[in-house]
């Protein structure tokens, strides 16, 4: 089954927070699943270390590499008929990153592990 993480899952794995959840945890580390990150991910995390909100281990490019790459995930680009839901999603949720995650879930038919209830107003499986 293939699955998109949100923002703070791949934050939270990657540095081995506690935050995330043991179920979330397990369905990232089963070999049956193939995991994908969206673009919107690392600009979110970019644009917030910029702002200083937030603070990685080490270098951005490094720490990008190790876990997106490293971890075997895959990236889901961003394409047309993503940004065409974007034109009509209603606007219960207003992060323009989450707003992009959730809209390819939605084209792409997949799940998304988050702890953002807010998923939860869409027609998209959020897994937590």
């Amino acid at each position: 089954m293939k699955l998109l993480l949100d923002t703070h899952t791949l934050l939270w794995f990657a540095l081995g927070d506690s935050q995330l959840s043991d179920q979330a945890r397990g369905l990232i580390d089963d070999p049956a699943h193939d995991m994908c990150v969206s673009p919107a991910s690392y600009r979110e995390i970019a644009i917030k270390i910029r702002l200083g909100e937030y603070t990685l281990p080490n270098r951005y490019e490094d720490f990008m590499q190790k876990a997106i790459p490293g971890n075997g995930f895959e990236i889901l680009p961003v394409e047309f008929k993503h940004t065409a839901v974007l034109t009509t999603l209603p606007l219960h949720h207003r992060d323009p990153f989450d707003r992009l995650i959730i809209a390819q879930a939605m084209v792409e038919d997949i799940s998304v592990i988050s702890s953002d209830d807010a998923f939860d107003a869409y027609p998209v499986r959020r897994l937590w």
